[in-house]
């Protein structure tokens, strides 16, 4: 399988489980990571979704290996793209929180893993670099679509163009990492930030995150409209009334994410 899925509580980790391999990921990965985002999502105990990885890779990207030696599909049945695309669809529309705990490299496929995850926390050794461009091939989760979007355009273009890696202090400063920690604490701090969450509303935190999903496509006056459609759907939540009574009477809500 070459990926553990695991549960701490109410956080669930994925972790990428080939380091001999830098932890490239197989077709038969993509596939099986997908059905576990699957699960999970559906799985009403799982708040929070942690991604990491074993080794001192985070993922160096797609196996490009089985790549080369792939056979075309039989008639009707998905290629290695259509796999691709449907795990980072499914990734980038899981709808609580996603942390990525970047503890090495983050490649290619690796750092659009990384782009399609809500937090990132990285090893103060992880570097991140899209590298397609080093040999000839061309982004398909996110590197040349969505990199523009979490970094400075020229800091994109950059990145894209050259096939350079920037550090993690330096992927903090353009935004894309939102705390560089030491590597020894990475997995710790993870499960502190992921816990913090699982306690908010499940609810609060869908909402939140299908609005700011949407915002960068929208007007501002667009954006804001999204914005009150979802809180007047909201006000009708057992969550906020929860919330309300649980802040009168001075103790901590119990959220049900409904």
């Amino acid at each position: 399988m070459s990926f553990i899925p695991s549960r701490d509580g109410a956080v669930a980790w994925l972790t990428l489980d080939r380091p001999q391999a830098l932890n490239a990921i197989t077709g038969d990965m993509f596939s099986g990571m997908t059905a576990q985002l699957l699960r999970w999502r559906d799985d009403n105990d799982v708040r929070v979704l942690v991604l990491t990885a074993t080794g001192r890779a985070f993922c160096a990207g797609a196996d490009l290996k089985q790549s080369h030696s792939a056979t075309a599909p039989e008639p009707g049945e998905k290629d290695s793209l259509d796999i691709v695309v449907e795990f980072f669809d499914t990734l980038r529309a899981f709808p609580k929180p996603v942390i990525a705990a970047v503890n090495g490299m983050a490649l290619a496929g690796g750092m659009e893993v990384v782009l399609a995850c809500d937090i990132v926390l990285a090893s103060r050794t992880a570097v991140f670099g899209d590298a397609h461009s080093n040999f000839g091939v061309f982004p398909g989760g996110g590197g040349a679509a969505v990199l523009p979007r979490k970094v400075p355009a020229n800091v994109a273009r950059y990145l894209l163009f050259t096939g350079d890696s920037l550090s993690a202090d330096e992927m903090k400063t353009y935004g894309l990492v939102n705390e560089v920690v030491p590597g020894d604490d990475l997995r710790n701090r993870a499960q502190e930030l992921a816990l913090k969450l699982a306690g908010k509303s499940p609810l609060v935190l869908a909402r939140m995150k299908r609005v700011v999903a949407g915002a960068l496509d929208k007007s501002t006056a667009d954006a804001l409209r999204h914005e009150v459609l979802e809180l007047r759907d909201h006000k009708r939540s057992w969550d906020i009334q929860e919330g309300l009574r649980a802040f009168v009477e001075k103790r901590a809500p119990q959220f049900r994410g409904f």
